[in-house]
């Protein structure tokens, strides 16, 4: 990969760009809990070649979200839980307004 390769990626929000200690200080946590975030399965960082983490952006955000649940007093994987049933029904709720948006455009009654 070029250097230019790689400046063209850090717009990319899944690009694993962050390692562990730089991830752990924007977060304003520990590498544990980035750590305990990967054994709850909640994030799963991208590895080196020398076989450090690495984050993205995107996992920096749920990170930064089970962060807020946690200072809250929810234990982690309650936090985690939490998380991954939002996400779903996030999704659940992207997929039903595609198929509803699908549906009217097929209705007979939408070409009138």
């Amino acid at each position: 990969m070029t250097a230019d390769d790689s400046f063209g990626r850090l717009d990319d929000d899944d690009y694993p760009a962050y390692t562990m200690g730089r991830a752990a200080d924007m977060l304003g946590t520990t590498q544990a809990f980035l750590r305990a975030l990967g054994k709850a399965r909640l994030i799963t960082p991208l590895r080196s070649e020398g076989g450090h983490r690495r984050y993205s952006r995107y996992q920096l955000r749920i990170a930064a979200r089970a962060r807020e649940l946690v200072d809250q007093g929810t234990p982690i994987e309650a936090a985690c839980r939490i998380i991954i049933l939002e996400d779903q029904l996030e999704e659940a709720q992207r997929i039903n307004a595609e198929h509803r948006r699908a549906a009217e455009s097929a209705s007979p009654t939408a070409a009138a």
